[in-house]
């Protein structure tokens, strides 16, 4: 169990990753089926399509993500806008720091000489990294992005509306599966005992789309890094079983206002309908698979499937 603890400072710095993390999920990415869970559908889906030999298409890439919960720093470059940006930042790790790292991870299958350059800081190495990099990234993970994309912005919406309607507290309990919040501590559950203060430098949050559980990054003097696994919402269902129950103007517009995640409660006052009626409708809609509900203390947040998403903009575009 990791714990972090907070002082009133740092509670006023959390902030947010503005976009996933191509470098580590490119990373996370190549992790072994058999050390993560994959409970997301489109990670699955994807895992089909790629087929085993994403792995190898990785290259050294792969002897940089072993079947456990370490990873390099140099690997997780938050304030990277794009891949590009992050390579460049991992470029510029310190090389004590890389040296450091790569001393814990476990001796590479084959080979390895181009791990010890990269700890040296040897050209050579590093072309040899970004360039299996920049090859895995676009055979394997560049048609899987928009979609990834999509699921950090709507991750992001859950956790705005959580912290609109519940503050700090409410946004630090609802975080993660793998976290308790028990105030002014975060409990995350990882391998080990460890007690990181964040001594008022604040908390990055960096959701995942591939992580099975939490990482962090400790930087003294700086923001400490959580990685967390976004929020998956539910699964839908098939087009054919969810049309039938959205007959009705009420139903239709209770799906059209949740473009923009809600509580019951909000759903009730954007529609100027009562709460046990906006609460029928949404059991409806997620009974078809359009929205997905995820609970925050005593309230729960409604926001839409990617299927229901899909329905209104095709009804969008019929209008």
């Amino acid at each position: 169990m990791m714990r972090l603890h907070f002082t009133a400072a740092d509670l006023r710095l959390i902030t947010f990753a503005p976009a996933p993390n191509a470098l580590l999920e490119s990373a996370l990415s190549v992790r072994r089926p058999s050390c993560a869970t994959w409970s997301r559908p489109e990670v699955r889906e994807w895992r089909r399509s790629v087929g085993d030999g994403s792995i190898d298409r990785a290259g050294v890439l792969a002897d940089m993500v072993p079947e456990q919960s370490f990873m390099p720093d140099l690997l997780l470059q938050p304030e990277a806008d794009d891949l590009a940006a992050a390579v460049e930042l991992a470029k510029n790790t310190p090389m004590e720091q890389v040296m450091a790292d790569l001393s814990l991870l476990p001796p590479p299958a084959a080979g390895g000489s181009w791990r010890r350059g990269l700890a040296e800081g040897e050209a050579v190495a590093w072309r040899t990294l970004t360039g299996d990099l920049y090859d895995y990234f676009s055979s394997s993970l560049a048609p899987l992005w928009p979609r990834i994309h999509d699921a950090a912005a709507a991750d992001r919406a859950l956790r705005a509306e959580t912290l609109l309607r519940g503050g700090t507290d409410a946004l630090l309990a609802t975080l993660s599966l793998h976290c308790r919040w028990e105030p002014p501590v975060l409990h995350v559950q990882v391998a080990g005992e460890y007690d990181v203060r964040l001594c008022g430098d604040g908390l990055l949050l960096v959701p995942s789309f591939f992580a099975a559980g939490p990482l962090m990054m400790y930087r003294p003097g700086r923001a400490t890094v959580l990685v967390y696994p976004m929020h998956a919402g539910g699964r839908p269902a098939a087009a054919a079983d969810a049309l039938g129950p959205l007959l009705g103007r009420t139903r239709a517009a209770v799906l059209a206002t949740l473009r923009h995640p809600a509580t019951t409660s909000a759903l009730a006052d954007r529609l100027a309908i009562s709460r046990a009626s906006a609460s029928e409708h949404a059991t409806v809609l997620r009974e078809a698979g359009l929205l997905s509900t995820t609970r925050m203390g005593s309230a729960v947040l409604h926001s839409l499937t990617p299927l229901g998403a899909a329905l209104l903009a095709g009804d969008s575009a019929k209008g």
